[in-house]
């Protein structure tokens, strides 16, 4: 008798499918498109920062966040700024939740996350910090977060949360994601570095 749990089942193969998407939809895109893409993000977040909005952005990478989406609205429409501020005004209906990226669309808005169970955490840090560092716990993907009472920039990656950021450090690392041209070494010493430098080693910082 073989018992199949079925979400574990849809995952797996989502996973398997969505794997061999992603490298081949990150690997063929080209440097122009890119930056075009990153530069939208880095100047609606910039946008963000100055005027206090707040918002939680998930990039997508290999491990599938179809979940995740199935809690929000879904949209599937091409990154522009003017949607990602649409989705993050001030007490609009998605407001409060994450929006999810994939490649150069925005997939879906309102998203709820995971929260992380890291108690280290600083207890200045709210809801958005806690489901952006619990999304990256439980994937690969990556969470930008902008607070609405301080206009900080943090970056979640791997469990870890690097604040204070400034707008070229974030817009280097989406780059370096978008561009897919590193190696995994390379990859893995560049996070490191950008922890490193910004004392993002400890969640509680």
């Amino acid at each position: 008798l073989i018992i199949v749990f079925q979400p574990e089942l849809r995952r797996g193969l989502e996973y398997i499918g969505r794997s061999k998407f992603i490298k081949k939809q990150f690997g063929e895109m080209n440097k122009d498109k890119a930056k075009s893409i990153t530069s939208t993000i880095i100047r609606t977040v910039d946008y963000f920062s100055v005027n206090k909005i707040g918002a939680l952005i998930i990039i997508e990478r290999e491990t599938t966040l179809n979940d995740i989406m199935e809690s929000g609205t879904e949209i599937d429409a091409v990154i522009t700024e003017r949607l990602l501020a649409s989705i993050f005004y001030p007490g609009a209906p998605l407001h409060d939740g994450a929006c999810i990226i994939r490649g150069d669309r925005v997939i879906a808005a309102g998203c709820v996350l995971p929260l992380t169970q890291n108690r280290t955490l600083s207890k200045d840090l709210g809801t958005r910090h806690r489901a952006g560092l619990g999304i990256t716990e439980h994937s690969d993907s990556i969470a930008l977060i902008v607070s609405e009472e301080t206009g900080i920039i943090s970056i979640a990656i791997d469990g870890k949360l690097s604040r204070f950021l400034d707008i070229k450090t974030v817009e280097k690392t989406l780059l370096n994601l978008y561009l897919s041209q590193m190696a995994d070494d390379d990859v893995k010493n560049f996070i490191s570095k950008l922890f490193k430098r910004n004392g993002g080693g400890n969640a509680g910082q």
